[in-house]
């Protein structure tokens, strides 16, 4: 059943929550994590497993083929750009990985990125440093703790090949300005690479005002589909420039005995064998958020985790730790004497879901700002005011002394 919220309208907060049903077990403030799906992702998953069972699993993606392609619409729906520009992977670790692993670095080329960045996206870095002989340039924060565009600026004006940057890191609530750093990639003809993991579904997202020439995203946090699904844009410039670091019959077409041809769209960064069950549930997915439009959904996660912020601020030997004037609705945080990883099964315990974010996995930022293991709490729309009191006040409970 079709949900809608005009811009500025409230959501059907009561509905969302009925057709959510992990809220009436947990509270959930672990979806910076993988989110709680609707109803609609699992009936459409679990329906789709059914058929396989029922009538065989090649016969089961052939009967769904319609709305197998219709996936595709959708996510061009979400990010503004067109349907043969996407395609469908397990992650967005991987959709990353075959744009960026497939471009045709040189030795000597400059890439630039940013302390937000990925710890998956850095080591790959690292490992193209060592493979091809590239230089991995790190762009400072500003002073408000977003990357800081007047170094990006002075570091593109001495040359670079590409700019990768992560949207919204998993350890903390910055959302980074990705259109700017769009405009200068423009102005001084550089490939832009957008991590989008934790900003889809989060955030509004339009390809053509960002003018990256990839993007990266996935379906379980803030779009809440299934785990195992991910997406990857591809722009003119990426479907021109980037052969995949690996081909197979769906990628390619073997014309000769000895020869063969990729395919001109950006399923050639997909394989064959999939999962059509969690590529349906994916297409479900981002049909509910297009639904309630993200605008509407966007603004009040946002609001959730300024409240959160808030609170959290206010609790004695609680200090939060997010940055940048732009924040999204992950919120991390520490408590004086108790270590983060504790509280986190603390929490947990009382069947409050959590995460925590080790400075293992963001060695640019959280050693630089001298700052240990953060619990990660992160609210989605459909959480509501009383969770967070809920969730501050068992805080307050296990962190006094």
């Amino acid at each position: 059943m079709a949900l809608s919220a005009s811009s500025g309208s409230a959501l059907p907060l009561d509905r969302i929550r009925l057709e959510t049903p992990g809220v009436d077990h947990v509270l959930h403030f672990n979806n910076a994590g993988s989110a709680l799906p609707p109803q609609a992702v699992l009936d459409t998953v679990v329906g789709h497993l059914q058929r396989e069972a029922t009538i065989g699993g090649y016969e089961a993606a052939d009967e769904a083929r319609e709305r197998l392609d219709a996936v595709y619409d959708s996510l061009a729906r979400l990010i503004g750009a067109k349907a043969e520009q996407l395609a469908v992977v397990e992650n967005a670790t991987r959709a990353w990985d075959m744009a960026v692993y497939g471009y045709p670095f040189q030795a000597g080329d400059r890439v630039l990125t940013v302390r937000a960045e990925y710890v998956s996206n850095v080591i790959a870095l690292l490992q193209l440093r060592e493979r091809f002989g590239i230089e991995v340039v790190l762009i400072e924060d500003d002073d408000d703790g977003q990357i800081d565009l007047a170094h990006l600026e002075t570091e593109l004006e001495r040359g670079a090949a590409m700019v990768s940057m992560t949207h919204a890191p998993t350890n903390g609530g910055l959302i980074n300005p990705a259109e700017q750093v769009g405009e200068l990639c423009e102005r001084y003809d550089t490939f832009y690479v957008l991590d989008a993991c934790q900003s889809a579904g989060q955030v509004p997202l339009d390809v053509g005002r960002i003018k990256c020439d990839v993007l990266s995203g996935t379906g379980r946090k803030y779009l809440r589909g299934p785990r195992g699904t991910g997406f990857l844009y591809a722009g003119p410039r990426a479907l021109e420039r980037i052969e995949p670091p690996f081909l197979d019959l769906h990628a390619a077409e073997w014309t000769d005995a000895d020869s063969y041809e990729i395919r001109s769209d950006a399923k050639r960064f997909e394989n064959w064998e999939t999962n059509y069950a969690g590529k349906l549930g994916l297409g479900a997915a981002v049909d509910y958020a297009l639904d309630l439009g993200v605008d509407a959904t966007s603004a009040r996660l946002v609001a959730l985790g300024a409240r959160l912020r808030t609170e959290l601020d206010a609790v004695a030997g609680v200090s939060v730790h997010d940055k940048g004037p732009d924040r999204g609705g992950i919120v991390t945080f520490a408590a004086d004497g108790v270590p983060s990883d504790d509280l986190n099964a603390q929490l947990r315990a009382e069947s409050i879901n959590t995460s925590t974010s080790p400075a293992s996995h963001a060695r640019l930022d959280l050693p630089h700002r001298g700052l240990p293991t953060l619990v990660r709490a992160s609210v989605h729309y459909y959480n509501t005011d009383d969770e967070i009191d809920r969730f501050v006040a068992a805080v307050k409970r296990l962190t006094s002394s």
